[in-house]
């Protein structure tokens, strides 16, 4: 077993998903991959979902941009999202524990992980948003454990 608190072992991608907020970026595969990588760079973004009628084909990270750019020397060229798209991404759903989607990430590479509801996008998380939840949910752990340990009555101390 693990020796996390259980407010961090039992958080779910939902709690994420909440503190995050709404905003989520897509594309569509026949995009040009130049327009994506200059949608990524202005608006400080790691990753695009790829959507194509309604349904997420596809997820463009800087890796995959990045891939490109050595395959044609240092150029992105006239191709499509579609050509360089991971066109099969690992999903999580919203009752996914935290401690599995870091299991994940770490045991495949991924940095970010479209959150699915059956066949509707909710939202992605990356590896940073899941280290911020773990890290906000230990603080306040510690700070009410502080608490309880300050306040703990003096006659049942004396007693222990």
């Amino acid at each position: 077993m693990t020796n996390q608190p259980d407010g961090v072992a039992n958080m779910k991608v939902s709690e994420i998903l909440q503190v995050k907020g709404e905003i989520l970026y897509t594309v569509t595969p026949d995009m040009p991959l130049m327009q994506a990588a200059a949608t990524m760079a202005e608006k400080d973004i790691g990753s695009l979902v790829v959507m194509e009628f309604g349904d997420l084909v596809g997820m463009l990270t800087f890796r995959e941009v990045i891939k490109e750019l050595h395959a044609q020397g240092g150029a992105i060229g006239n191709g499509t999202v579609r050509k360089v798209m991971d066109d099969s991404p690992i999903t999580v759903t919203p009752d996914t524990e935290v401690n599995e989607v870091r299991r994940i990430m770490l045991e495949k590479h991924a940095r970010y992980l479209p959150v699915m509801n059956a066949r509707t996008l909710l939202g992605v998380i990356s590896f940073y948003d899941v280290a911020k939840a773990v890290l906000e949910a230990q603080q306040f752990e510690n700070r009410m454990l502080k608490a309880y340990i300050r306040d703990w009555p003096a006659e049942q101390a004396a007693e222990d």
